[in-house]
């Protein structure tokens, strides 16, 4: 398309259907937008941070179902917190720190929220010991009956808890701390659904209480890591604050206008207002992991709000009205960043394909923010500046780089430099770069794993207060709290037949072998304790012997977690070293492997329940929804830029970039010790679509001009001083925005922040660089058939 000419006068009724009912009915579409902006701000109000166990799990995963469908004879393997009391002073059996730990325990069981029935501690009736006496099998509460904290009670309640079995579970293999042990509940007495935020910050009113009368306090669950991260997530709000302010600073030094640079800034943040007041009218709530989503449109908004300004700051300098101004700027750059929205639309709708709900709500939030920037920053923005217009200084300056040119005055040394990539042995050059960046990033890629990879919560930093407790408690109890729990099933009354538990017998010994289980428990194991104790504790018989009578015994005897009340339901608990990716893929393949060898019409081993199994569960869907995303985004924005362009060659400029893109920074994840999980799949994903826009409008310019009969390095010269050099500054910008959320205190924020720059410094010089290299191969051909025709 050529430039307008200044000098014809300008037809109103000229320009698309679109174009016309905006711009001829300006004032209509500024008071809609403000009511909308009234109507949304006020919903925004009405938004909430909160995240949700079951929205984190994979509910149609076959593991998740399983534990579902058990899930009411389950004690306590879903979601829970456990409050580690230790005792600095000596020992548990000591009467003050026993009073501290009931009080605690108390308080405790009235929070809102907590399964008061599958609760566990010291204290609770359920907590029972089992003893072998000259009278055969006694058992009762650990907790002895008359309890009054003197010696003798406090004599008895060490021999309990020796016969209770809890050793490394509730008690610690030092006897220096208890657990109290908080299974949780989806919804509040009242109905609600749990407060993460309100319950964490209870804890830790708790914790400050008791800490004070001499004990230290260690919490970790779910709950307690959500609370901490809807902590963390208010300074993101901090951070998200200086983005905005980086890139308002970065905008005016490039612009030296206030007006239209605050025009810019404030479209992008009315696209994130509309969102968020969107969002509380769908029922919809913000959580740790879709805090990124209002950044991420802003980033997309300021992109394509500073080409929109940049395109009317340059017409304006060329003497048109800003009316026409505005127009004309619609006009050529409407369709390509109504692509780049849509690539960027389409990059955020394929992650609903993912059976997280957590990730399927960012999906729709971010689908929403980008729907608004069609009407705000497409729109809305040229229409505001067809009023504002600029200032004369910044319309003049815009046009420096051009008026030099044109005047026979040597180029600038950086565009320059850049416009060399369209000679051939420039091009080659880049090209084999790429290729040697690419082949090395893959080869290093292929390390990439599903899951997470330290212990702890890898969403928080390594030195953060609930990661130190973690490191506590395991140290403390000899196992974590990574527990993957194994279902076997069995006609009703029938869990107790010797073949079956031969067979959970067999298993254990197995999982005790592998590397990464530290413990096991179920009802076979504790046959063998049994009748290694009613045989004075001789090693000798600690066997599992095909005696029906006995194992009836013993199971009549038995606590209710290895089996439930019909006997049709056997739980093997497996207790992990942690739960990193190749632990759980160790343990659930090896286990997967038994079952298929083992089960029969009687007896079905089923995986997974416990934290573990759920965390296995949740790799399992993101390792099959990794590949296939990332090839329905590059499919879908195959397919808009080839409506764009209609040209195949100019397809494969505009996405090989992004492609190379995509590679590093899964190679970059490897370097950074991060795994492919529910807070990074996005990323991923997003990265395409967000690269993809600054293609597209130096490749829309580019073509433009090669249409028109320019060689390629007239015509890429021309895009860079038109759209390249906003690419370049909003490149910059939100680069050196994200970089500030290294000093996040939640970890994945810092690690998103630190590779959404990578991405936005790759994909900015894919498109300065690749962009005019890979042309010079693939466009050429386009660029002399479009001569001949327009010769002739």
């Amino acid at each position: 398309m050529n430039l307008p000419d200044h000098t014809t006068p300008f037809d109103p009724a000229s320009g698309s259907l679109i174009e016309r009912l905006l711009f001829n009915h300006r004032l209509l579409v500024v008071l809609a937008c403000a009511l909308v902006t009234v109507l949304l701000g006020w919903q925004a109000t009405r938004l909430a941070i909160n995240a949700s166990f079951e929205k984190t799990i994979p509910a149609n995963h076959p593991y998740i179902r399983n534990y579902l469908a058990n899930q009411a004879e389950l004690t306590g393997l879903g979601n829970a917190v456990r409050i580690a009391v230790d005792n600095p002073r000596g020992n548990i059996y000591d009467a003050a720190y026993l009073d501290t730990l009931r009080q605690m325990s108390e308080e405790v069981f009235l929070l809102p929220g907590v399964a008061r029935n599958q609760m566990k501690s010291l204290w609770t009736p359920g907590t029972r010991w089992v003893g072998v006496t000259e009278d055969g099998l006694e058992g009762g509460p650990v907790i002895p009956d008359g309890y009054d904290g003197g010696a003798a009670s406090l004599a008895q309640l060490q021999a309990n808890v020796a016969r209770s079995g809890e050793i490394g579970q509730l008690v610690s293999a030092d006897a220096r701390s208890s657990v109290i042990y908080v299974p949780l509940l989806a919804r509040d007495g009242d109905g609600k659904a749990l407060d993460y935020g309100q319950f964490a910050r209870r804890l830790e009113t708790l914790r400050a209480k008791y800490e004070q009368q001499g004990v230290r306090v260690h919490i970790t669950g779910f709950a307690k890591l959500i609370g901490d991260l809807i902590d963390g997530v208010r300074a993101v709000l901090l951070f998200f604050a200086i983005a905005v302010a980086i890139a308002t600073v970065m905008v005016y030094w490039y612009t030296r206008c206030a007006r239209s640079t605050a025009l810019v800034v404030l479209a992008s943040l009315v696209a994130v207002l509309w969102q968020l007041g969107l969002l509380p009218a769908l029922g919809y709530a913000l959580d740790p992991y879709s805090i990124l989503v209002p950044f991420l449109v802003f980033a997309i908004g300021m992109s394509h709000g500073a080409q929109k300004m940049n395109g009317i700051m340059q017409d304006i300098g060329r003497g048109m009205p800003k009316l026409v101004a505005a127009r004309y700027t619609f006009r050529r750059l409407f369709l390509a960043g109504l692509t780049a929205l849509l690539a960027d639309a389409v990059g955020f709708a394929v992650l609903s394909a993912v059976d997280i709900t957590v990730i399927r709500e960012l999906a729709v939030a971010a689908s929403l923010g980008v729907a608004m920037l069609i009407f705000t920053n497409l729109i809305l923005l040229p229409i505001m500046l067809s009023y504002t217009g600029v200032s004369a200084a910044a319309a003049t300056r815009s046009l420096r780089a051009e008026t030099a040119t044109a005047s026979g005055q040597r180029r600038h040394a950086l565009w320059a430099l850049l416009d060399r990539f369209t000679t051939r042995r420039w091009a080659a050059g880049a090209i084999a770069v790429a290729l040697l960046l690419g082949i090395g990033a893959y080869a290093l890629s292929t390390r990439l794993k599903i899951g997470d990879l330290d212990p702890g919560a890898p969403e928080l930093r390594a030195d953060s207060r609930y990661n130190r407790d973690v490191a506590a408690m395991n140290a403390a109890y000899g196992a974590s709290s990574d527990v993957l729990a194994i279902m076997v099933k069995t006609p009703d009354g029938q869990c107790a037949q010797y073949d079956t538990l031969n067979k959970i017998d067999a298993l254990e010994w197995q999982l005790r072998q592998i590397d990464g289980v530290e413990n096991t428990n179920s009802l076979a194991l504790l046959n063998r304790r049994v009748l290694a104790g009613l045989n004075e504790g001789s090693p000798k018989w600690y066997e599992f012997l095909p005696n029906q009578d006995m194992l009836n015994t013993v199971t009549a005897g038995a606590p209710r977690g290895l089996y439930n009340d019909s006997c049709n339901l056997l739980t093997v608990y497996t207790y992990l070293r942690d739960h990193k990716a190749d632990t759980l893929a160790r343990v659930t393949g090896h286990v997967e492997a038994f079952a298929a060898a083992n089960n029969s019409q009687d007896v079905h081993f089923l995986l997974a329940a416990g934290p573990a199994g759920i965390e296995a569960a949740t790799n399992s869907v993101v390792h099959a929804a990794w590949r296939s995303m990332l090839l329905l985004v590059y499919a879908a924005v195959l397919a808009l830029c080839f409506v764009t362009f209609r040209s195949w060659r100019a397809v494969l400029v505009a996405v090989l970039p992004l492609v190379l893109t995509s590679v590093m920074a899964e190679a970059l994840m490897v370097l950074l010790g991060m795994g492919v999980k529910v807070a990074t799949l996005p990323v991923i994903a997003l990265g395409v679509g967000i690269g993809v826009d600054y293609a597209l409008y130096i490749l829309s310019i580019t073509l433009s001009r090669l249409r028109q009969g320019a060689s390629l390095s007239d015509a890429y010269y021309h895009a860079l001083l038109f759209t390249g050099k906003v690419v370049m500054l909003t490149g910059f910008t939100l680069a050196i925005g994200v970089i500030t959320w290294t000093a996040s205190p939640i970890k994945f924020q810092a690690d998103m922040g630190l590779l959404l720059a990578f991405m936005f410094i790759w994909n900015m010089l894919g498109a300065l660089v690749l962009v005019p290299a890979l042309g010079h191969f693939l466009l050429k051909p386009q660029q002399s058939q479009q001569s001949q025709q327009s010769q002739q």
